[in-house]
Parts: structure tokens; sequence; C-alpha cells
């Protein structure tokens, strides 16, 4: 997971490709200003790539190597080569396929429509157990030693052991809850119809806390300091602290749902209005919003991009 100390690697990755790109063109348009160049976001983030996949992709997830993209028609994940999205792979699971963690060494799939979670082997794709959880699995993150399971029906998350898929321990949250993440020590999970989220202590489940948010919160990033959710009805999308406190709220675009943190900046996939908006993380200052594919969900970081699932239009794009 990138932590906020990552941010010195990515802003020298950042010089580099800032000076390059100066030297080849030798011109900074008037329209940058002195702000824009001191953070080295002068520049805009352009769509180097689009690959078609399956259908309705919604959500990648790296695994330090290739991108696997969640096929929900399909019933399948799509492996592809992180540096040029070349197919490595494409891999059963279960029935209508929603959303994808990495542990280490196994991609985890929600099966929306079967009530199971998938494990295959990152390395080659092979299937290393399905497991039965409850009604309607949609979020699913991991904690260093279990994998976490929304229930969106059951409105409770599940506990998993990583190794076997044992069921480990139940607690209710809120309603039809969705996204779930990891903050280093405790869960978070976004509960799509109570607009708010819950906090569980990660070690035996105890709830900490629960605090409100925006309408239909989604998804999670956290930056090594605070977590951030996508408000989906509210078309924002919130940064709150460890404790539960609002430290900012922040307009973008039209049904936002799946967010990342690429180790200096918050990027947001807006569903409704086919772009993705990229903040700066320590402010939430608006940095961009850029085209991506018809319906974009899912959005994960590989190191050196951002990659985004576009549900209606069968592709992933690479910012």
């Amino acid at each position: 997971m990138p932590m906020r100390s990552s941010g010195c690697a990515m802003r020298n990755m950042l010089a580099t490709t800032l000076t390059v790109a100066w030297l080849s063109t030798g011109v900074i348009a008037a329209s940058d200003n002195p702000n824009q160049i001191a953070i080295l976001h002068w520049y805009a983030a352009n769509q180097s790539a689009a690959f078609a996949v399956g259908h309705v992709p919604t959500q990648p997830v790296f695994d330090g190597s290739s991108i696997w993209v969640v096929e929900s028609t399909d019933n399948d994940v799509r492996k592809l080569r992180a540096s040029d999205g070349a197919l490595l792979g494409t891999f059963p699971v279960g029935l209508h396929p929603l959303k994808a963690a990495f542990d280490g060494a196994n991609i985890w799939v929600t099966n929306t429509g079967d009530n199971t979670v998938t494990k295959l082997r990152a390395s080659d794709g092979v299937v290393q157990g399905t497991f039965t959880v409850g009604n309607q699995p949609l979020g699913i993150a991991f904690d260093g030693s279990n994998i976490w399971v929304a229930d969106g029906q059951d409105n409770n998350v599940k506990k998993l052991r990583v190794s076997d898929g044992t069921i480990v321990g139940t607690f209710p949250v809120g309603t039809l809850p969705d996204g779930v993440a990891f903050d280093g020590s405790s869960i978070w999970v976004a509960n799509h119809n109570s607009a708010n989220v819950t906090k569980l202590r990660a070690s035996d489940g105890f709830r900490l806390g629960t605090f409100p948010v925006g309408v239909q919160p989604g998804e999670f990033a956290f930056d090594g300091t605070n977590m951030w959710v996508s408000n989906f009805g509210s078309n924002t999308v919130m940064e709150l602290s460890l404790s539960g406190g609002v430290l900012g709220t922040f307009t973008v675009g039209s049904g936002p749902v799946g967010v990342a943190f690429d180790g200096t900046n918050i990027w947001v996939a807006n569903e409704m209005s086919n772009s993705v908006t990229e903040l700066l993380d320590s402010t939430g200052a608006l940095l961009g919003t850029f085209n991506a594919g018809s319906a974009p969900e899912g959005v994960a970081f590989d190191g050196a991009n951002i990659w985004v699932a576009n549900t209606s239009s069968n592709t992933v794009s690479k910012l």
C-alpha cells in the first residue's frame, strides 16, 4: 500500500518527466502559473493507452507487476502486463464478480451472483479456493493477515483467514456496505445506504466509530495519514482523519466511485460523467479532469500510472 512517505520518490520521478518534457519542447505555456510548475503539474495527464477487455470491467487491481481486471458479466478476471497492457491470461471465477484485492501472493475476487469469494494465485491464475460468504459480497480488502468482505445484503462484514478462507468473524455495520479499506490498524466500511462509514479494529472487529459522510459512499483510498471516501450521490470526495473528522469535502465529477492514491495525488473515477478527477492530496485542490472511457468505475495505481476500468466501453484506460 503506498504511504505518504513515498511522495518523495514520486516527486523525483515527476521531476525527471518535467525536465525531459521541458528540454524537448523548450516552452512553458503562458497559462502555466508558478504554483503549477512548482508542484510539477503544469503538464496534463494523458490517456497513453486504452486496452480492450471483457464485458463490464469493474475494477483493476495491481499485484506488483500486472493489472488484474474484474469482468463482471464474463464471470472472469483478466491479467494484463502493466508495462504495455499485453494479455497474460483470463481466468474464470464465480458469478458476477465485482471487486478484488491482492494479498501479496493471491488475488481475491467477490462474486455477487453466487455469494462467494475466489482466491487465485497471482503468478499463474490457478484457483486456490472458493469460499462461501454472505449475501451479495461487494467490497474486499486485505489487512496483512486476513481478508475482509462486505456482505451488501446482510449489512455486515466477514473476516476470512487468508491462508485457508476460514471465516473468523462476522461484524455488523451500516446499510448496504460497499467499499472496504485498511488503514494499518483498522478496517473502514462505506455504508452506501446509510450515508456513513464504520471503523472496526482489525484485530477483533470491535466497532471504533460510525461517521457521517456524503450521500451513497462507495470506495476508499488511504493516503498514509487520512482516509478518502467517494460519495456517489453527492458528487464529492471527503477526506477524513483517522478519528473520523471531516478534513475537507471536494466536488468532483458526476457519480464518483473508485478512488486511488498515487503517492502525491488522489484520483477519482466519475462514472456518470465519463471522467477522472485528479486532486492534490495535501489540499484537495483540483489539478485536472481527464477523459476516460464510458462509465469509469474502478481505479488503481501501478507505481507509475493510473488504470481505470470503463464499465460501458469494455476497456481499461492507462493514464
